[in-house]
């Protein structure tokens, strides 16, 4: 029988569920939706799918390092709800995922899916539907990043399973590259030095400071160096080796890493949820407070 268009589109209505999986349902069902609706609901699609849309902006950041230090991968997994991203089963997934990242090195998101889940039997999607349709919460694997050096070495920090760092490295030691991945987790760098920071994000900025300095009254002369100096500052604030060490705000990052002989080439941090439409909540300030009380 032929399965038209129209048919998977009433199955998809009716089930709330994806048009490959309602495709596949009305092709072994022979194109009786009646059945096909019961044979989703039996392998747990059509459950897992209709909560498809719920936004999953709980979560886990989980990170797998290489034995030998030299590579690191670092995933968030989401879930509806902060209970059901404290529990056994997605815990142990998220871990099994960040696992498979690290074996694989996936090329993006998509790869990563389709990777073996490791220490499961089927692929990392596979995994992730059959854990939405037994726990009955959307499950997301939203993003998966891998670091690899040659030379130097890495660091990762995880505060809670909220957020997580990996830097690279060299020169320096082991407590440094702690103290590294704990800044960023607290301080929100957006990249190493200043001419990394995308020059749009300084043109805008540029563009605000010289509005509301114009609103002074003050000579243009005075008014583009009143700019300059607020660029300046925001390119402080934003870089890494700009900002203020965590545990000593009296030296910058920068000069610490000057000290140490030592240089970051690389930063990636994840903190759930950013950028999802959802109410935040400053886990940043409590890295900070939790740096400095230490």
């Amino acid at each position: 029988m032929t399965i038209t268009a129209s048919m998977v589109k009433e199955l998809r209505e009716r089930t709330g569920s994806g048009m490959m999986e309602c495709k596949k349902a009305l092709v072994e069902t022979g194109g009786d939706i009646d059945a096909a609706i019961e044979l989703m609901r039996k392998s747990g699609l059509a459950k897992a799918d209709k909560r498809a849309g719920k936004v999953a902006a709980e979560g886990t950041i989980e990170i797998a390092q290489a034995a030998d230090g030299r590579r690191a991968a670092m995933v968030e997994i989401n879930s509806e709800t902060d209970f059901v991203a404290k529990g056994d089963d997605f815990r142990a997934f998220a871990a099994a995922v960040a696992q498979s990242a690290l074996e694989h090195a996936p090329a993006d998101l998509a790869a990563l899916l389709a990777a073996p889940l490791a220490g499961g039997t089927g692929s990392v999607d596979a995994a992730r539907q059959e854990l939405a349709a037994r726990i009955g919460e959307n499950i997301n694997v939203r993003r998966c990043v891998v670091v690899e050096v040659a030379d130097g070495a890495l660091a990762s920090y995880l505060h809670g399973t909220r957020i997580g760092v990996v830097v690279a490295f060299t020169g320096g030691d082991e407590e440094l590259g702690k103290d590294l991945a704990m800044h960023v987790a607290a301080s929100r760098p957006v990249c190493i030095a200043e001419q990394e920071v995308p020059a749009e994000l300084v043109a805008k900025e540029r563009e605000i400071y010289a509005a509301q300095a114009a609103e002074s009254g003050k000579p243009a002369n005075i008014v583009e160096k009143m700019v300059e100096g607020r660029v300046r500052k925001y390119l402080g604030e934003v870089t890494l080796v700009g900002q203020p060490f965590v545990k000593n705000p009296d030296q910058s990052v920068g000069d610490l890493l000057q000290g140490a002989g030592a240089s970051v080439t690389r930063f990636e941090r994840f903190e759930v949820g950013e950028g999802i439409d959802k109410k935040q909540e400053n886990f940043a300030a409590e890295v900070m407070a939790q740096v400095q009380g230490g």
